[in-house]
């Protein structure tokens, strides 16, 4: 029973409706200021600082609009030197607007960090000529230490391991050298830095390497951390007065994995101990992994000689994935689906149309199979178009009909006129069926515009065209290979 106090107000269909189109106009009043700020402050520092904001809820008391990013340090980074800017937007924007607030998003834990201090399971470390006490909880031990947590060591991910690391002519270098760095032999090389746009698997390979390299030294000592990470807990110890402890444990660690290296930026004292931290460690023989999206001599605030250090070793390129790597990561992640039934053509679909990152590809094949098993429908190449309609046109480049003829023309060594011409020569015919394949397959032209291009065709003929060279594929294998090579030229 709830007394005689007042009741809580229950929200009527009017309200929620009230509600999701306030949503809706603050996501469109975003998107537009979103635009603006790319053209002010380009592409990069937009997809590193802008694009992750979340748009909050307006207080109408207040009349203040919450801007929410992941991390309390994107949130101070963004705060310290976009406020201005976002705000004079938004007031823009919606002259009601009196405040613009931008804080964590609600309910993000902060990640476990570098604890300090003493405690009964305290262990001694010696550092600048005293003993200092450093907590066992800390990370940073051993995988013996770690035995019945039920996670991976040291914050790794259980699932990314070598074994899962799917191997092709785009990381193969990246893949050797991350085993290298993780075999009992000491690498030739370090530190090893690895370089790759956002999901094509480097920070997978930072997680396998401190899989394996546990597995040759059990008792090994190793850090992972993001660089965002170290330079908030080197504040945090700076703030603390605890910056010999954070320094003595640093450099007690075997292995030094610092994935996303580019938001190293910023602060010089933290950079600096990095750069104390490295020479360090390279200087008792200890190991070394960073990661980031972008080359050393392409970071943005990071000084010269850390720079250099990060440089020293060995750079290795993580090249996007071709379709033939794209292919084998989607049939080697479908023997987790097992019974799940995939066809071929819906993995051949996927492996070419999701092409601009692994991380998405798998997780458009996750989504299809899910959806699939949720609802009892099998997968079927019609199910992959309905439900992956926002990551497939997030990946789709605009091919036109234009550019496939000029390709297949090239290709096949004909005059560009063939195909709209009337000649029914063998040699003139099969090339202009295969364009017309081409642009059923990778252009959204239905039968009667791609008749249109090829010299005013009936859709009829257009239709014939692409089930015979959808039959000859399977039977002809010269022909499958034509096909194959010009998907990948006009998908390059």
């Amino acid at each position: 029973m709830q007394g005689n106090g007042p009741s809580a107000h229950v929200k009527t269909d009017a309200d929620r409706v009230r509600e999701e189109q306030d949503a809706l106009d603050l996501s469109a009043d975003w998107a537009d200021i979103s635009q603006g700020l790319r053209k002010d402050l380009g592409q990069q520092l937009h997809s590193q600082w802008i694009k992750p904001i979340q748009v909050g809820t307006v207080c109408k008391d207040s009349a203040t609009l919450d801007l929410y990013l992941p991390t309390e340090f994107a949130a101070n980074w963004v705060s310290d030197r976009f406020a201005d800017r976002l705000s004079l937007a938004w007031k823009i924007t919606r002259p009601d607007l009196r405040q613009v607030r931008i804080s964590v998003l609600p309910g993000r834990r902060a990640p476990q960090g570098l604890r300090f201090g003493a405690g009964e399971s305290g262990r001694r470390a010696m550092g600048n000529g005293g003993a200092i006490t450093l907590p066992g909880d800390a990370l940073g031990m051993s995988a013996a230490e770690l035995g019945g947590l039920g996670q991976g060591p040291v914050g790794l991910d259980p699932s990314l391991t070598f074994t899962t690391f799917v191997s092709g002519s785009a990381n193969v270098l990246a893949g050797n050298a991350a085993q290298r760095m993780a075999a009992i032999e000491t690498p030739q090389f370090a530190p090893l830095y690895l370089k790759a746009a956002t999901g094509q698997g480097k920070t997978h390979l930072l997680h396998a390497i401190g899989h394996a390299y546990l597995a040759a030294h059990p008792r090994a000592r190793i850090f992972y951390c993001s660089a965002e990470r170290f330079m908030v807990e080197f504040v945090q110890a700076l703030r603390q007065n605890q910056t010999i402890e954070f320094k003595a444990r640093l450099r007690g660690f075997d292995l030094l994995l610092v994935d996303d290296i580019q938001f190293i930026i910023g602060k010089a004292s933290a950079q600096e101990e990095l750069l104390y931290t490295i020479d360090a460690l390279l200087a008792e023989g200890k190991r070394l992994v960073f990661a980031a999206d972008r080359a050393p001599q392409a970071l943005d605030g990071v000084e010269q000689r850390l720079l250099s250090r990060l440089s020293m070793g060995l750079v290795a390129d993580i090249q996007p994935a071709d379709i033939e790597l794209r292919r084998t990561i989607l049939e080697h992640r479908l023997q987790r689906f097992s019974p799940t039934h995939v066809p071929a053509d819906v993995i051949e679909f996927l492996a070419r149309t999701i092409n601009r990152n692994v991380r998405e590809l798998v997780g458009g094949l996750n989504k299809l199979i899910a959806y699939a098993q949720l609802t009892g429908q099998a997968v079927s190449l019609q199910l992959a178009e309905e439900q992956l309609t926002d990551i497939l046109s997030a990946n789709r480049r605009r091919i036109t009909i234009d550019e496939i003829q000029r390709t297949v023309c090239q290709f096949y060594r004909v005059d560009r006129t063939e195909m709209s011409s009337k000649r029914r020569a063998r040699a003139v015919v099969r090339p202009r069926q295969v364009a017309m394949y081409l642009a059923k397959v990778l252009t959204p032209r239905s039968y009667p515009e791609i008749g249109r291009k090829f010299g005013g065709r009936d859709h009829s003929t257009v239709i014939h065209a692409v089930r015979l060279i959808e039959d000859l594929r399977t039977r002809d294998a010269d022909m499958d290979g034509d096909v194959r090579s010009l998907l990948r030229q006009l998908e390059s």
